[in-house]
């Protein structure tokens, strides 16, 4: 499925990355900017983060296709959610469009907003983005990256998990975070493949899923 499937043909595609500092949200939209780069799309992105590099929130806005002026999401036009954290989801989810995709990871990490007091984490953040009427896919990253022995592969499998979602191949985004490893640490590559099909399988799962959950309500 395509991220743009219901966008009305605006040929931009919108992506939000939301989660907290370490968890790989800004290598996650590069990523991402790389493969849309392949296929010859302008590229605009931006991020935010917070009070700290490790530990604080952190959001990139990621926009592609022929033609791009500015790197902000406009308020309500995200296609697609990609969220490392259940409650930065939340907080994030306004900015989807009302037939876009949230792809959210139900690992907890407690951002320091919370432990000053500026934000309460909330009991059930999948289930009141739900009952908002988000369409979300949730899956437990960090507990696939626990099998796979390496807490950091949490990026690759929330990419494996948006690969199907995407307006172009699962393939050329596999191939552009392989090739990545393959010249940094390249001792990681065969993992991070593992990873990124995890990913694939979980969301996958999460999809069909919730079709039968809504099938029978």
């Amino acid at each position: 499925m395509d991220a743009r499937a219901s966008t009305g043909g605006d040929p931009v595609t919108n992506i939000l990355v939301c989660g907290i500092g370490g968890q790989g949200v800004m290598t996650a939209s590069e990523i991402l900017a790389q493969a849309a780069m392949r296929l010859g799309h302008d590229v605009k992105k931006t991020e935010v983060a917070g009070m700290a590099q490790r530990g604080g929130v952190v959001t990139s806005h990621l926009r592609f296709g022929p033609r791009v002026l500015s790197p902000s999401i406009p308020d309500g036009e995200a296609d697609l959610l990609v969220g490392f954290e259940p409650a930065e989801s939340l907080r994030w989810c306004a900015q989807l469009r009302p037939d876009g995709l949230a792809m959210v990871s139900t690992m907890r990490m407690v951002p320091p907003i919370v432990n000053i007091g500026m934000f309460d984490y909330p009991d059930d953040p999948i289930g009141q983005m739900r009952a908002q009427g988000v369409r979300v896919y949730d899956f437990d990253a960090g507990a696939i990256a626990r099998e796979l022995g390496e807490l950091r592969l949490g990026n690759t499998i929330m990419l494996g998990a948006i690969a199907d979602h995407l307006p172009f191949s699962p393939d050329l985004l596999k191939d552009v975070v392989l090739e990545r490893f393959r010249a940094r640490k390249p001792q990681l590559a065969d993992l991070n493949e593992r990873a990124f099909d995890a990913g694939r399988a979980a969301a996958a799962a999460a999809e069909a899923a919730g079709e039968a959950q809504a099938a029978a309500g």
